[in-house]
């Protein structure tokens, strides 16, 4: 966005919080994520899997990372309703589920929950990766949940 001061053009940069940034590292990741896959990071020194995306291991600091195909199913952890959020665009999204899930292969992961009124929300529900397109910076695809399509073991 750009605006004329006086003889000098200044060009204003406007931040969104909503759409996260891609770099040379995540880029696999977001890739994944709009052709509809979720990928982690597994550790081949202690065998555990991670997230968010890292290039190293936060259990045994071993560089020994890989990406993996996630199963894309989990299991609700904890969540809370956001009524009010002051910060553009998520005001025009209220009400809406912030939420922690636990992986099946492991991690926890912060996302929201969609497609499931709060009503029908509780602690252990399973719930199965979904994925929205941010129509701004590039189309960036972000993964959410939902509720699963039948409940699983």
């Amino acid at each position: 966005m750009a605006r004329v001061d006086g003889d000098a053009a200044v060009t204003v940069t406007v931040t969104r919080f909503d759409v996260p940034e891609v770099d040379a590292f995540t880029r696999r990741y977001w890739a994944a994520a709009a052709e509809g896959h979720l990928l982690l990071r597994r550790c081949g020194a202690c065998g555990r899997a991670h997230h968010y995306p890292r290039e190293f291991c936060p259990y045994c600091w071993s560089e020994d990372v890989t990406w993996e195909r996630a199963s894309g199913s989990a299991t609700l952890y904890t969540w809370s309703v956001v009524h009010r959020n002051d910060l553009p665009p998520f005001g025009a999204r209220t009400p809406y589920v912030a939420a922690v899930v636990d992986l099946s292969e492991g991690p926890r992961m912060m996302t929201e929950v969609v497609e499931c009124g709060e009503e029908s929300l509780r602690v252990g529900m399973a719930v199965e990766v979904a994925f929205r397109t941010e129509e701004a910076q590039g189309a960036v695809t972000v993964p959410v949940f939902r509720p699963a399509s039948r409940e699983q073991p």
